[in-house]
C-alpha cells in the first residue's frame, strides 16, 4: 500500500475507535468523566499521529496539549453548564490551533485572521473531509490487494450474500416450530431505537473525529486560502483618523455626561431622569457593554485597513486610538460601577456575574492592545488575547461562580433583603454547599423552599452512572445525604411554598 493509503486507513481504525469510545462514554450526561476520557483518548490519538505530519506538534503547538488535558479535566470538577461551555470554547480553540499548526500556520505569532481562518479550517474538515477519505486519500484497491484485507472483504461479502437467506429460512423455521422460535426471540431481542441511537452517536464521533485527523495530517487548505487571498483593501490615514477622531469626540461627550450624572449622585440623577439610581444602572450596564465589546474589533479593523506607508500615519492613529483606549476605560469603569450598584439592590446571577467576567478580560485585552498593536507588533496580540482568554476560563473554575452567587446573596439575606431560593435552587451542583451552609442565614420560607429542593434534588440516590461523575455532582450528593434528617425537618412539600 502507499503511504497515504497507509495513512488514511490509521485514520480511519483511529476515528472508528473514538466513536466507538464516544458511544460508550458521551451518550450519558450531564457530562463530567467521562467528557474527560474520551478527550484525553482523541489527545493520546492527535500526539500519537502527529509523527505523520512533524509540524503538527513541532514548536510552539506542542503546548497546545496542555489546555486540552486541562480544560477536558474540569468536567470532571464543576458541574456549572456556563463554565462546561466556556471549557468546549476553550478546547475547540485549541484544537484548531493545532490543525492550523500542522498545516504550517503559526500560533504565538499570528493575527486574528489567521486564527479565525484555524477554526474555519478546523470546521470544514470536521465536516466534509471524511469523504475525501473515504472516496480519494484510501486507494481501496490497495487495500484489498493484501492477503489478509481480502480474506477480511471476502468474509464480509460472504455475510452480506447470507443475510437474506438467513433472514428468509430462519422466518420459515421459527414459523414451522414455537419452541425455536422462543429461543432466536430472546436471544435477538433488539431494542432498535436503542440500536439507532447507538449508531447515531458512533457515526457522528467516528466521522467528525476522522475529518479532523485528516485535515491534521493530510489537509492543504491553509495554503489553498494563502494562494487565493486575494490583497486587503486599505484607507490612508485621513479617513482612519476621521472615524476614531469622531467615536472619541462621542465617547468623550458620554464620559463628561457619566462624571455629570452617574457621579453625581442618587438625586441628580432622579432629578434629571426620574429614574432611581439603580434603575439607572440596570439600564445602561449592558449597552456599555456592548460598546466596549465592538471598540476592540473596531480598532482592530481601522489598524489593519491603515495605509502605513508614512511613519506620520502610525502616530495619528496610536494617538486617536490611545486616547480612545482612555475614554473607553473610564466607560468600562463606570459600567463596572453600575453592576455593583445593581447587584447591591437585585442580588447577584450568572447574567450579571458572567458579563463582568467578560469586562475584566477585555480590560485585560486592551491593555495588551496598547503593548503590542500600538507598538508595532501586532502578530503577538492574538496569541496573549487566546492565552488571557484561557487564563479567565481557569480562574472562572476556581472562583465557582455558583457558589459565590449563593455567599453574595446569602450575605444580603442576613442584612434582610430579598433572597431567591428558587433561582439558587436551580444553580449547579457546585453551589449545594454553599447553600446548605447558608440555611441558617435565610427566612423560614425561603429555608423550607431550598431544604425541599435540595433533598429532591440532591438526595444519595442521584448519581446513577460513574460517566457522568464529577467532583462538586458527588459532593453535593454526599452533602445532601448527610444533613438529610436536618432538611427534611425544615423542607417545604416537594421544595414549594
Amino acid at each position: 500500500m502507499s503511504e497515504r493509503t497507509k495513512l488514511g486507513v490509521r485514520i480511519l481504525a483511529a476515528a472508528l475507535m473514538l466513536g466507538v469510545l464516544g458511544d460508550a462514554l458521551l451518550r450519558e450526561t450531564p457530562w463530567g468523566l467521562n467528557f474527560f476520557l474520551w478527550a484525553v483518548a482523541l489527545a493520546a490519538l492527535v500526539q500519537e499521529l502527529s509523527s505523520w505530519r512533524t509540524e503538527s506538534l513541532a514548536g510552539d503547538g506542542r503546548w497546545l496539549l496542555l489546555p486540552l488535558i486541562i480544560f477536558s479535566a474540569l468536567f470532571a470538577w464543576r458541574d456549572s453548564l456556563t463554565l462546561k461551555m466556556l471549557s468546549i470554547l476553550a478546547l475547540l480553540v485549541a484544537f484548531s490551533l493545532i490543525l492550523f499548526r500542522a498545516q504550517g500556520g503559526r500560533v504565538k505569532a499570528a493575527g486574528l485572521m489567521e486564527y479565525a481562518l484555524g477554526g474555519l479550517i478546523a470546521g470544514i474538515n470536521a465536516v466534509f473531509a471524511p469523504f475525501y477519505l473515504f472516496l480519494g486519500d484510501i486507494q481501496w484497491k490497495e487495500v484489498q490487494s493484501n492477503r489478509m484485507s481480502r480474506r477480511s472483504f471476502a468474509v464480509g461479502r460472504g455475510v452480506l450474500l447470507a443475510l437474506p437467506l438467513l433472514l428468509i429460512f430462519g422466518a420459515l423455521l421459527m414459523a414451522a416450530d414455537a419452541v425455536f422460535k422462543v429461543i432466536v426471540t430472546d436471544v435477538l431481542r433488539i431494542d432498535f431505537q436503542t440500536l439507532i441511537v447507538h449508531t447515531l452517536v458512533t457515526g457522528f464521533c467516528a466521522w467528525i473525529v476522522a475529518g479532523y485527523l485528516r485535515g491534521m495530517l493530510m489537509g492543504k487548505e491553509r495554503d489553498f486560502a494563502a494562494r487565493q487571498a486575494p490583497p486587503h483593501p486599505t484607507l490612508g490615514i485621513i479617513e482612519i483618523g476621521t472615524v476614531l477622531a469622531l467615536l472619541d469626540l462621542l465617547f468623550l461627550g458620554f464620559v463628561i455626561v457619566q462624571f455629570r450624572y452617574f457621579f453625581g449622585g442618587a438625586a441628580l440623577v432622579r432629578a434629571t431622569t426620574g429614574l432611581s439610581y439603580s434603575e439607572y444602572a440596570r439600564r445602561g450596564f449592558f449597552e456599555l457593554v456592548t460598546v466596549s465589546a465592538l471598540s476592540l474589533p473596531l480598532l482592530l479593523l481601522t489598524h489593519w485597513l491603515l495605509r502605513k506607508d508614512e511613519p506620520r500615519a502610525e502616530r495619528v492613529f496610536r494617538a486617536l486610538a490611545g486616547g480612545q483606549l482612555v475614554l473607553l476605560a473610564v466607560i468600562m469603569v463606570s459600567a463596572l460601577q453600575r453592576m455593583r450598584l445593581y447587584q447591591r439592590e437585585y442580588g447577584l446571577t450568572e447574567q450579571r456575574l458572567y458579563p463582568t467576567a467578560f469586562m475584566a478580560w477585555l480590560a485585560g485585552v486592551f491593555v495588551w492592545f496598547a503593548l503590542t498593536v500600538l507598538r508595532g507588533h501586532r502578530e503577538r496580540f492574538a496569541f496573549g488575547a487566546m492565552v488571557a482568554g484561557f487564563v479567565l476560563i481557569a480562574t472562572l473554575h476556581v472562583i465557582n461562580p455558583d457558589a459565590l452567587i449563593v455567599r453574595v446573596n446569602a450575605a444580603r439575606a442576613a442584612e434582610g433583603r430579598r433572597f431567591d431560593a428558587h433561582y439558587a435552587t436551580r444553580l449547579s451542583a457546585d453551589a449545594v454547599p454553599d447553600l446548605i451552609a447558608a440555611l441558617p442565614q435565610l427566612s423560614p420560607t425561603d429555608r423550607c423552599v431550598a431544604a425541599g429542593r435540595l433533598l429532591s434534588s440532591w438526595s444519595a440516590r442521584g448519581e446513577s452512572d460513574w460517566r457522568t461523575w464529577s467532583y462538586s455532582r458527588a459532593r453535593a450528593s454526599t452533602l445532601v445525604g448527610q444533613n438529610a434528617a436536618s432538611l427534611q425537618q425544615i423542607a417545604c412539600p416537594d421544595g414549594k411554598r
